[in-house]
């Protein structure tokens, strides 16, 4: 029997080795596991048992040719060529995430009151993202009076909107919706400190499935509209790896999807997904591949229209500062069309990036 014991504790023993390795990875904290700050795209999850919602998504269809293969595309608005203006209402859906560690809850709630008095929503709500007060002058060049991914769209395709000044797309609101609770098991939720911070870890699949069901309980969001989901110094995890500062996806009505986007806030300078730069970064790539139908379905020589994943690396994350009502917000850099081959007088000075970062090159062949 003693001997028994022994085994049984042995083995007691390691299990709880392991599981501590396990949480230390997961949590960043392990020295020979650094975490890395990423942003995804989840496969649309679709359905053909749904009615089909009358509205749709406004979007056009445009293309480009590169080495004798034409690339076409999907992307928010009318054609820039239209000289028109595209406005598309945006819901902003608070998420308040508890993490139960050894009976103690901690709470990441975008209500949290930031240094400037604001909370992590409204200072959200007045960021650039939104607010149309920024100009933007690229290279010399003024794009417009705006906001931050119009401006970036008109700068995208400058060759045209040059000429046609109307041109715009524009984020209606954002109507911000009842804050939603969520509290993740153990087993799907964690803390951790991986840039340093204490943050809350969630498994992704997890979240994504208690977004499509928030989805569900709004009947104002229809597939003409944008919801944004809002953590609070939240990182998403996946296959036990870190850190996902967000993500946009679609569901719904096969032949009519609803497409939507998550993106936390971080509130410690320097680290990824600092403000609102995830926020930049999902809003950009949703404009320019916003239903993911074909995972990648924007295809190019170097894959989808993804805008904001070769800039996530860059010093500062791809982020530049913008000073607005006395906040200083860091807005992620996004790559431009002629990046993915198209010609470089789609877009404003033949910048491969909206910052005209000199770094870049022009892919090709998936390089």
């Amino acid at each position: 029997m003693k001997t028994r014991f022994v085994r049984l504790s042995s083995l007691i023993g390691l299990a709880m080795v392991v599981s501590v390795c396990l949480v230390g990875i997961v949590s960043g904290q392990d020295n020979k596991v650094q975490p890395k700050g990423r942003y995804i795209v989840l496969p649309p999850r679709l359905r053909y048992d749904l009615k089909t919602p009358a509205a749709s998504l406004q979007t056009w269809n445009g293309s480009f040719t590169f080495q004798g293969t034409n690339y076409p595309y999907n992307m928010v608005g009318t054609t820039p060529s239209s000289n028109s203006s595209t406005t598309v209402q945006v819901y902003v859906i608070p998420l308040k995430v508890v993490i139960t560690r050894r009976r103690t809850k901690t709470t990441f709630d975008p209500a949290h009151v930031l240094s400037n008095g604001k909370t992590v929503t409204n200072n959200t709500v007045g960021s650039p993202i939104f607010n149309s007060s920024t100009t933007y002058v690229q290279g010399g060049v003024n794009v417009g009076t705006t906001q931050y991914i119009d401006a970036f769209q008109r700068a995208n395709f400058w060759g045209t909107v040059q000429s046609n000044s109307n041109y715009h797309l524009l984020l209606g609101g954002p109507t911000v919706l009842a804050e939603q609770t969520l509290t993740p098991s153990s087993s799907v939720g964690t803390l951790g400190s991986p840039f340093g911070h204490t943050a809350g870890l969630v498994d992704i699949n997890w979240f994504d499935a208690q977004v499509q069901s928030i989805i569900s309980r709004f009947t104002q969001i229809q597939p003409n509209t944008f919801p944004i989901f809002l953590t609070y110094d939240v990182y998403l995890t996946q296959g036990g790896g870190c850190c996902i500062g967000g993500y946009h996806s679609s569901e719904g009505s096969v032949s009519n999807p609803q497409a939507y986007a998550h993106a936390t806030y971080v509130d410690h300078p320097g680290d990824f997904a600092q403000d609102v730069s995830a926020l930049s970064h999902e809003v950009g790539e949703w404009a320019d591949d916003p239903l993911v139908v074909n995972i990648g379905g924007n295809n190019t020589p170097c894959g989808a229209l993804e805008v904001g994943d070769p800039e996530e690396n860059d010093a500062n994350f791809g982020g530049f500062p913008y000073t607005l009502n006395g906040f200083t917000y860091n807005l992620q850099d996004l790559v431009t069309l002629p990046y993915f081959g198209a010609p470089t007088s789609t877009s404003v000075n033949g910048f491969l990036s909206f910052q005209g970062n000199s770094s870049l090159f022009v892919c090709s062949n998936g390089a």
